[in-house]
């Protein structure tokens, strides 16, 4: 807290009076926010990946999107997630039509972890493709360990 002595000049012979000031000195809250802030936008892109899989290595480059497309994983024992969600082969196509409500240009990317067999994630990708979504993607992992990438030409068939 901070005091201020208030003399009065033409005060001779009499006290002096203190007077308590009671401002809050927000510049360390300022801090502590400002930090918080930083260390968020640090942390947030990193939590973004949700069922860990080994991406094989490609060169392709990645691309620039506006809008997040769904997920769908494949990991190293086969098993299959949509988003961060297990589920069958089966079930897939029903969830795919209805979160995307029907929309055959919904963008879907497919990660499979380098360990699984070609086939799974063909099998995964066919189904897709017979559900009608046309903008099906596999995405990889750039050699130097970079960021994940997709291929220019997004539309596999």
């Amino acid at each position: 807290m901070a005091f201020s002595l208030n003399t009065p000049s033409s005060a001779r012979g009499r006290r002096r009076t203190t007077r308590l000031v009671s401002e809050i000195n927000v510049t360390p809250m300022v801090d502590v926010m400002l930090v918080l802030l930083v260390i968020f936008m640090i942390t947030a892109p990193l939590l973004t990946v949700g069922v860990p899989v080994d991406l094989p290595k490609t060169k392709a480059s990645a691309m620039n999107e506006k809008d997040e497309p769904l997920t769908i994983t494949v990991d190293a024992k086969g098993n299959l997630y949509l988003q961060e969600t297990a589920l069958d082969l089966p079930i897939l196509v029903p969830r795919l039509v209805a979160i995307t409500g029907s929309n055959p240009e919904a963008r879907i990317y497919v990660r499979g972890d380098k360990g699984v067999s070609y086939g799974r994630v063909m099998e995964v990708m066919g189904a897709i493709n017979s559900a009608g979504f046309t903008k099906v993607a596999l995405i990889s992992e750039l050699p130097s360990g970079g960021a994940p990438s997709t291929p220019p030409d997004e539309s596999r068939k």
